[in-house]
């Protein structure tokens, strides 16, 4: 049997008399990539937030890399990466002082720190780029040493939001090859992007609408039950039933 790194069950968050995610129910095996696709105000981001520890629940039950999300919320913090489009380096820090900064942050000793990074510098080719200021990068560049970063500490899953966002398709696709490697190294992948040719890359989709899961398998499987050829298609089938806006 395949191990679990994420497991929920009738997760739900309300705010008020609005409920934002609503009992939602889905396992994650380890090494997996798994997409968490859904139109702005679906829930996707308040779901991903409680999976991050950042969030309590209302309801519903989970844990995270085996540790429950109510009680070991700390311990779920260590044993994730987080990536997001919006934020993930600081442009007037140098590379070096980016991957300092962060694998301090994932509780890396500083002999670990030290080592990690001469690896990643090394793995990225960027060891005569380690003192230049990270604003002075391509992008492509930037996103290789902002997910590299984000697994610096060898996580069991990095959460990946939005992280292609605003990205030529030739970058974008580079990118996908870090995830399949990361993938492949046992990391499990949680990625959300409104980019549905990117949702083709997992392993399976779950889709949100109204806070509720209202599909969960594989690209494959989910344009047979819609009987359509495309994963847009099976989004905007299931996003045209939504009630409620951002």
């Amino acid at each position: 049997m395949n191990e679990k790194v994420i497991s929920c069950k009738a997760l739900t968050k309300r705010f008020g008399d609005f409920t934002a995610v609503d009992a939602i129910t889905f396992e994650v095996e380890k090494g997996e990539i798994f997409g968490f696709l859904g139109a702005n105000g679906a829930g996707k981001t308040t779901a991903m937030r409680m999976l991050c520890g950042l969030s309590n629940p209302t309801s519903g039950e989970a844990k995270i890399a085996g540790f429950d999300i109510y009680k070991e919320t700390e311990k779920i913090k260590k044993s994730i990466g987080y990536m997001s489009q919006k934020f993930s380096l600081y442009d007037d820090l140098t590379v070096q002082e980016n991957i300092t900064f962060f694998a301090g942050i994932y509780g890396l000793s500083d002999k670990a720190i030290k080592e990690n990074s001469a690896a990643l510098l090394k793995q990225l080719g960027m060891e005569d780029q380690a003192d230049k200021r990270v604003s002075s990068l391509p992008l492509g560049w930037k996103q290789k040493l902002a997910f590299s970063t984000a697994i610096i500490h060898k996580p069991e899953i990095v959460f990946l939001d939005e992280p292609t966002g605003g990205v030529d398709p030739v970058t974008r696709r580079q990118f996908w090859d870090l995830i399949y490697e990361a993938s492949g190294n046992g990391i499990t992948i949680f990625v959300t992007t409104h980019y549905m040719d990117e949702a083709e890359y997992c392993n399976r989709v779950s889709i949100m609408v109204d806070g509720k899961v209202e599909a969960l398998d594989t690209p494959t499987n989910l344009k047979k039950q819609f009987s359509v050829t495309t994963m847009d298609e099976v989004f905007y089938h299931l996003a045209r039933e939504a009630k409620r806006g951002e």
